[in-house]
């Protein structure tokens, strides 16, 4: 359906310049038992493939459950008001953005250099436009991400690919045409980027071995409310048949399960009990197997979660990262900071990213028992953790450093943390109402 405008929107100035936090730090002392309500925010891995999807159509789409305040999603804002979309803001995540009138197809380093995300603008410009000239992105340094099936999925239906310059220029003057494409390997970006440019060309295209990931059937239920033809979401093999164009539409961010899992392992380490509101544990099974096993009790109470972990201790228990439905790689950091915790022993094996373990050696500054052989990694259990001057490396690792902090004795603090303010909207000020002694400051060297 289309959507009329909502009144009172702040809309964000189009050269805004893109800070990162890092004069800031957290600091954390241990030892505070956790107990409240937190409520959970929109997936930051669903909103960003959605604001790019926005750009396959000239009418309005208005995002509900947006996490509006996240860096990641100002500079997505950024990269489309380049672009010549409009964004704007309003209350309790409420998000519109406009993209009638495209003026560029050029997408600048400045700002996708910043967001590994911003790729996903490749395939809607393509489809829409017909050509789109795109900086290779970045991101957080875990290990190597190349775009090659993005492209691979392009040319397969029709677009002529050249990479000059730090840039992907693509062209498509006669329009995308359907293709079969089977990815080598699950790749969550490709499916979005491809299964987005797909909407839009002429005939069907069928994916194969796409990723399963929740976050991509929000981005296709969000493409059908906007006119899109897709079937199979949620399966490896899904088939899109492109339509002339889309339409506007309203659609609602489905809840982050990272941070619906990071909040989980929380309690598991303080102790206490919290209800996690407007989300589901469907989409975390392979998290609250692990959990449950080592003493965490999980149960569902209409739309919200409740977690608690009162006297029990933890067991460890062994791991292994895989694409959805196995462990995501995302709580990889987290789990392991819990293992650190547990009697006993647990293995983390990381099958996704090459260099994902360089939170472990800041663990082991805190009193951690880890060794790293290859890509697995052997947690001992130690009976404390010591407060200490830490530094993150990257998203996921920055909050598995503030957990290590919740449980250690004596004062931690975290610095980098621009890194967690990608991903994580208001994490002091949900943790500090729950009764964690945590508070961000600036660095006294800034």
């Amino acid at each position: 359906m289309t959507q009329n405008t909502a009144p009172s929107l702040v809309v964000t100035p189009a050269n805004q310049p893109v800070a990162k936090s890092g004069s800031d730090l957290i600091r954390i002392q241990g030892g505070k038992q956790l107990n409240g309500t937190i409520e959970i925010s929109g997936a930051k891995n669903a909103a960003l493939p959605l604001m790019c999807a926005a750009l396959l159509s000239e009418e309005t789409i208005r995002f509900t459950n947006m996490p509006t305040t996240l860096r990641d999603i100002v500079t997505l804002t950024a990269v489309l008001e380049g672009l010549g979309a409009t964004v704007a803001t309003g209350p309790v995540g409420t998000m519109i953005v406009q993209s009638k009138n495209i003026g560029s197809s050029h997408a600048d380093y400045e700002l996708v250099s910043q967001m590994r995300a911003s790729i996903l603008v490749l395939g809607p410009l393509v489809a829409r436009l017909g050509q789109a000239e795109v900086s290779l992105p970045g991101g957080c340094a875990i290990g190597t991400r190349p775009i090659d099936l993005h492209l691979m999925g392009l040319k397969a239906m029709g677009a002529e690919i050249q990479l000059e310059d730090g840039y992907v220029r693509a062209s498509a003057p006669n329009g995308l045409v359907g293709a079969d494409i089977t990815f080598p390997k699950v790749s969550v970006g490709a499916t979005e980027n491809i299964m987005m440019a797909a909407t839009l060309a002429k005939g069907t295209t069928t994916l194969f071995n796409a990723a399963m990931e929740p976050e991509i059937i929000d981005l296709g239920e969000c493409l059908i409310a906007m006119g899109a033809k897709i079937e199979g979401l949620g399966t490896a093999e899904i088939k899109i048949t492109g339509v002339e164009k889309l339409h506007g539409a309203t659609h609602n961010v489905v809840a982050d399960r990272i941070e619906t899992g990071t909040y989980m392992i929380a309690v598991a380490l303080t102790g206490g009990t919290l209800r996690l509101k407007n989300t589901k544990t469907k989409f975390l099974r392979s998290l609250i197997g692990p959990l449950k096993a080592a003493g965490v009790s999980i149960e569902e109470d209409g739309n919200d979660v409740i977690v608690s972990r009162n006297g029990t201790k933890l067991v460890g228990t062994d791991i292994m990262t895989e694409a959805y439905p196995g462990f995501p790689t995302d709580m990889q950091a987290q789990f392991m900071t819990m293992l650190t915790q547990c009697e006993g022993a647990g293995m983390v094996t990381e099958t996704i990213f090459e260099n994902r373990f360089m939170h472990v050696p800041e663990l082991c500054r805190m009193g951690a028992n880890i060794t790293v052989q290859g890509n697995s990694a052997i947690v001992r259990g130690v009976k404390k953790l010591k407060g200490t001057n830490v530094m993150a490396t990257d998203l996921r690792a920055s909050v598995a450093l503030v957990l290590a902090g919740m449980v250690a004795e004596g004062s931690t603090t975290v610095h980098r943390i621009y890194h967690l303010d990608r991903g994580y909207e208001n994490l002091v000020e949900k943790l500090q109402a729950c009764g964690a002694d945590i508070e961000r400051l600036k660095s006294i060297e800034a």
